[in-house]
């Protein structure tokens, strides 16, 4: 009989892009049945609070709540190289004045609210609304300003809003040029090391797969999509799947041990003691 393996990742573009060849049935498997388990990734993050999938795409914030049950994997990462999830608001602003404003976030153990907390350096008020309806919360006046990930970073002008920062671009220059750690991928300790090793490189074929058969991997990634024609969803996971997802190699861990050490050193995060990934 052949193992089940829970695999969790979230319904946008680019986690998609990254997991249709093994949703799609394109790499070997190495003898696991995989079952996709499609959530936001806040749902993704509180999941993982009590261990329940084997695999699954987390917020690096969340990562430091997690690190005693699962383990980093080298590959996945979603990181904004020089941009990021963004602050937008109806009226141009100042980024100071959002501390006086409700700032609707994706939830507040995604890597853009830990983001967003270091970037303000200050407690400020914010509201906890899902992913996909924050655009709408700001342009309707339900909150003032919002923090908006995945595909409304591209989108936020087809509502009348405008740009107040880019996060990723705020981590760029703080750090001399480091990408921003919004997301990776972590397998559960308890495995064991074979099957970390082995559901690693599982994963890793996934991507490569993808990033080799670009065209067949973007359109199944589209229907992931809202409100992104082809090119923009082109341009969205291009932004999120390129050479830091096959492995996040110097750049990419040094970033993670920032990110997590300056919210460490906030009180934001636990400190974690040597991040290590699956070998």
């Amino acid at each position: 009989m052949r193992r089940r393996i829970t695999v969790g990742h979230s319904p946008d573009p680019d986690d998609a892009f990254m997991f249709h060849g093994i949703a799609c049935g394109k790499v070997d498997t190495a003898g696991f049945e995989i079952e996709q388990v499609l959530e936001d990734i806040e749902s993704l993050n509180r999941r993982c609070m009590e261990a329940q999938l084997e695999v699954t795409a987390v917020s690096i914030h969340a990562y430091a709540h997690l690190a005693d049950r699962y383990a980093l994997m080298p590959c996945g990462a979603s990181m904004g190289d020089g941009y990021g999830p963004r602050i937008v608001a109806r009226e141009p602003i100042s980024p100071e004045a959002l501390k006086g404003l409700t700032v609707a976030v994706p939830g507040t153990l995604t890597s853009a609210f830990l983001a967003l907390q270091l970037y303000l350096e200050e407690p400020f008020e914010y509201r906890v609304v899902p992913f996909d309806r924050i655009l709408e919360s700001v342009r309707d006046g339900e909150t003032d300003a919002g923090l908006v990930i995945h595909e409304g970073q591209l989108t936020y002008g087809d509502y009348g809003l405008s740009l107040i920062a880019d996060l990723g671009a705020w981590w760029g220059e703080k750090t001399g040029g480091l990408p921003l750690p919004l997301g990776g991928n972590v397998v559960r300790k308890d495995l064991g090391e074979e099957t970390m090793r082995t559901l690693t490189r599982v994963l890793r074929d996934s991507i490569v797969y993808g990033l080799e058969h670009r065209k067949e991997a973007l359109d199944y990634a589209i229907d992931f999509g809202r409100g992104l024609d082809h090119q923009l969803n082109d341009e969205f996971v291009g932004m999120y799947v390129n050479d830091l997802t096959r492995d996040y190699g110097e750049r990419g861990r040094r970033s993670i041990e920032l990110f997590l050490s300056a919210g460490a050193t906030a009180g934001l995060v636990p400190a974690i003691d040597g991040l290590k990934f699956v070998d």
